[in-house]
C-alpha cells in the first residue's frame, strides 16, 4: 500500500466532507431540529463536539479509505458501488432505526443519510483519482 497515497486520500476527502457535513447535518433543513427540541443537548458549546466529530469523520475516511485500497476497488465505479453497499449497510440502517425510535424529523434522518453517502463518495472518487 502506498502510505502516502493513503494519506492524501484520507485528508483531502476528510476535508472537502468537513464542508458536506456542514451542509448535509447543520444547514439543510435546520429548523427541523428545532420540532423536537428534547432531542438535543442545549445550553453547553458545541465546539468539542464539533471536533470530536471531525475526528470520527475523519476515521470514517481512513477507514473507508483502506477498505477501498485492501480489496482493490480502486476505479470509480468499484468505489461508488462499494460506497452505496457501506451506505445502505451503515449510515442507512442505522439511521432508519433511529428514525423508528426516536422523535426526530424524517428530514433531519433523510439529511443526515445523505451527508453520510457524500462523505463515502468523496472517498471514493478520492481513492480512485488521487495519485
Amino acid at each position: 500500500m502506498n502510505w502516502m497515497h493513503f494519506g492524501l486520500v484520507v485528508v483531502v476527502s476528510g476535508v472537502v466532507a468537513s464542508f458536506t457535513d456542514w451542509l448535509f447535518m447543520g444547514v439543510l433543513f435546520h429548523k427541523k431540529y428545532q420540532e423536537a427540541p428534547e432531542a438535543w443537548r442545549s445550553g453547553v458549546s458545541e465546539t468539542g463536539k464539533i471536533v470530536w466529530s471531525e475526528v470520527v469523520g475523519l476515521i470514517t475516511c481512513a477507514a473507508f479509505a483502506y477498505l477501498l485500497i485492501h480489496t482493490g476497488c480502486q476505479t470509480i465505479g468499484q468505489g461508488l458501488l462499494t460506497a452505496g453497499l457501506v451506505w445502505l449497510a451503515g449510515p442507512v440502517a442505522i439511521g432508519a432505526t433511529n428514525l423508528l425510535w426516536m422523535r426526530i424529523s424524517p428530514y433531519i434522518g433523510v439529511s443526515h443519510a445523505l451527508g453520510w453517502l457524500a462523505r463515502l463518495v468523496l472517498v471514493a472518487i478520492a481513492a480512485a483519482y488521487l495519485p
